[in-house]
């Protein structure tokens, strides 16, 4: 079952002044594959990944948007096959107009509730590079606020990577969650 936009509208009670969410379409992976870009900290996919995202995940994706319903950030993940209560979230990212009001949190909260109420959910993992205080910041305080323990460990460490030095990927798995 799908929600309606509005009805995704009233998950996001923090939602920042004038923009509202919805679920990506096709139509949107050019704007976010800019968003992730332009965010500088993030590891750009091609743009046709992005296409494909908006295109398979949708459903475990959210996009915020402004008044006029250009994309202005959003949350990409999936639902882990061999464990389907638990969510990858792969990227999340902001466009630099609308920073710190807020909105990363509020994407995470909305699409893990939705996931949650669609599918059951009992696990948010992603993973995060050393240094980015930004993305530790955002899943220690998802954690906080939904009272869940946060368990870190390298994931990826810098020599599995084949294109040159990358640094290691902390994966980050918060839960269990209640909703």
């Amino acid at each position: 079952m799908t929600a309606a936009p509005a009805d995704l509208q009233a998950e996001f009670l923090e939602m920042p002044e004038g923009l509202r969410i919805d679920r990506p379409g096709v139509a949107d992976g050019a704007a976010l594959w800019r968003i992730a870009k332009d965010s500088g900290n993030l590891d750009l996919n091609s743009s046709y990944s992005y296409l494909l995202w908006c295109r398979d995940f949708a459903g475990t994706s959210a996009v915020a948007r402004d008044a006029e319903g250009r994309p202005v950030g959003f949350v990409t993940g999936y639902v882990r096959p061999e464990q389907p209560r638990t969510l990858l979230v792969w990227q999340v990212a902001v466009d630099s107009a609308c920073r710190g009001r807020g909105l990363a949190g509020a994407l995470l909260d909305g699409l893990t509730a939705r996931v949650a109420r669609e599918r059951g959910l009992d696990f948010v993992e992603t993973t995060v590079s050393p240094g980015n205080t930004a993305s530790e910041r955002l899943f220690a305080s998802y954690a906080a606020r939904h009272g869940a323990d946060l368990e870190r460990e390298v994931l990826f460490d810098t020599g599995q990577f084949p294109d040159g030095p990358h640094d290691p990927e902390v994966l980050h798995r918060i839960g269990p969650l209640s909703f």
